[in-house]
């Protein structure tokens, strides 16, 4: 009885179990949802002047959870989305509590009543024609490094993947075409929630055989093979202020290099 009452063995059952092994949910998920715990249970111990050791469930009352999310707007300067997202990991943790324990289904429904604040999203934002231009005239096509920046910005624009796709793509997850001209080449990315698709690459204009195919795509990711690049791995930031979209969707036709 005293597990069920005590939050501590909740929190554990749900980082390692529910989330990892039930809901097999992504890296970034896991870790967002780590994240909202590790700042509401020391607020929570705080306003109840509690040990974090010692905190039953039903300490994490609704009204302490209000001006929790209260306190990531105001003292922590934290925006709607991200308030709301703090919100949807603790509504899932109330729901896996009275999951498993019909003694807290009350508790539940008083935290799942707390809504969600309406935010304003912002529009997708596409380049134009002559910002591709001015975005790929500034590597260095002289260089290995800007060779590499070249192609890996036209994979980007041509495949509309975002960066963190394009940082996880491997040289085994590449498909190309063995007869140029007849068949496809296609790329395997895996995108959020750890899900995979596939992208047909078609073909490029200065593409004349599937040698300079693989070669040029060797070169872009000849490192994600070995070591998967985080993000900021990429290298992109020199070429931040030459665009200003995170996202391109990609055009009918590819782009001639």
């Amino acid at each position: 009885m005293t597990d069920l009452i005590k939050l501590g063995p909740w929190v554990r059952r749900f980082l390692l179990e529910h989330l990892i092994k039930e809901r097999n949910l992504s890296r970034g998920t896991q870790r967002s949802y780590r994240d909202t715990l590790t700042l509401l249970i020391p607020f929570v111990a705080r306003k109840t002047r509690k040990n974090v050791d010692g905190l039953d469930v039903v300490y994490v009352s609704a009204d302490l959870v209000r001006k929790f999310l209260l306190h990531l707007e105001e003292s922590r300067g934290c925006a709607i989305s991200t308030r709301n997202q703090r919100l949807a990991a603790i509504h899932s943790l109330a729901h896996f509590v009275a999951l498993h324990s019909p003694e807290h289904i009350a508790w539940c429904e008083e935290i799942c009543l707390i809504p969600f604040k309406k935010c304003s999203q912002a529009p997708g934002v596409n380049l134009e024609k002559a910002e591709i231009d001015a975005l790929l005239a500034a590597a260095n096509l002289k260089s290995a490094q800007g060779r590499r920046d070249h192609l890996l910005l036209l994979f980007l624009y041509n495949t509309g993947t975002r960066a963190d796709e394009a940082a996880q793509v491997l040289v085994g997850d590449l498909n190309l075409a063995h007869v140029p001209g007849r068949d496809f080449s296609w790329v395997t990315i895996r995108g959020k929630e750890c899900h995979s698709y596939c992208i047909s690459l078609r073909p490029r204009y200065e593409t004349t055989g599937i040698h300079a195919c693989r070669q040029a795509y060797d070169l872009a990711f000849c490192l994600a093979d070995v070591l998967p690049v985080v993000r900021k791995g990429i290298g992109l930031g020199p070429y931040r202020g030459a665009h200003g979209a995170s996202r391109v969707e990609p055009m009918s036709k590819p782009y001639p290099a």
